[in-house]
């Protein structure tokens, strides 16, 4: 079975995509897809970081420790808010700390926003980023317009059967990623 970490990208008081992240965890687990754990940035609470783990000559235990989960991941879902057209500085300072832990990895890309669009312009943004870095976002991404009329925070979709079938072909795609990157290495 993989195991497919879920990034929750914003530490912002009152955030609202973690309880999409939330959701994410709950589908996986009840849908038996993959092993799967929440990595929320506002528990790591890390720091403006100044360089790469790789080259920090003493890191702190919980950029090893973000850097482990990542490497031992098939797969990585990273759930982000849209902020004025980007997305959240925590989460560009939690990609720019790993360089290599990102090679190859497929990532599915959740945005989420409380305006109709669901945070599309972060996700051209982000889609970028981790191309710089050689992870492979895979095709099919799930945009979240209106986040507050469609998720609580604990993670239940307001309108489940639809969202639901909307997460059944994304996560059809990052285990079609997951599995053809397995088989290469």
């Amino acid at each position: 079975m993989f195991h497919i970490v879920i990034i929750s990208g914003s530490v912002r008081i009152g955030r609202k995509s973690h309880g999409v992240a939330l959701y994410f965890e709950k589908y996986i687990t009840e849908n038996k897809l993959a092993s799967t754990e929440i990595l929320d940035l506002k528990e790591f609470n890390f720091p403006v970081l100044e360089e790469r783990l790789s080259h920090i000559p003493e890191p702190n235990a919980q950029i090893k420790l973000f850097a482990e989960k990542i490497t031992k991941a098939d797969a990585v879902i990273v759930v982000f808010p849209e902020y004025n057209g980007g997305y959240s500085a925590s989460l560009k300072n939690a990609i720019d700390v790993l360089y290599n832990e990102w090679y190859h990895k497929p990532i599915g890309l959740v945005s989420v926003s409380n305006g109709n669009f669901g945070g599309m312009n972060a996700m051209s943004l982000i889609q970028t980023v981790f191309l710089k870095v050689k992870a492979t976002p895979v095709a099919a991404t799930f945009p979240v317009p209106l986040v507050q009329d469609n998720f609580d925070e604990h993670g239940n979709a307001i309108h489940k059967e639809a969202t639901d079938k909307r997460t059944a072909a994304f996560m059809k795609e990052i285990l079609w990623f997951t599995e053809a990157f397995n088989k290469m290495k």
